[in-house]
């Protein structure tokens, strides 16, 4: 059984030949530009660099991203916030 982080959301990732990138579990988009891409993921942030890399799809609501461009590498910094989002807003 997949393992779920303590909000309950999956956070998944597939990566097709390096050019076409699939994520789950992405809660927000802090920059991004055509070689580096910045998202909050719900595992902690989530740096992929690449060229001419591209946001295809994106929906906040599901939390579902697609990516396309050369990726060079994913990186992740910090875990996921485990505090509510009433906690987070309120500091």
């Amino acid at each position: 059984m997949p393992e779920m982080n303590p909000t309950g959301r999956r956070h998944d990732l597939i990566m097709e030949s390096r050019r076409k990138l699939t994520l789950t579990g992405i809660i927000d988009v802090a920059s991004f530009d055509d070689e580096t891409i910045v998202a909050q993921s719900e595992c902690g942030e989530l740096t992929v660099r690449g060229r001419e890399l591209k946001i295809t799809g994106l929906s906040v609501e599901s939390g579902d991203m697609t990516i396309e461009g050369e990726v060079n590498s994913l990186s992740y910094s910090g875990g996921a916030d485990r505090r509510s989002f009433l906690s987070r807003m309120l500091g």
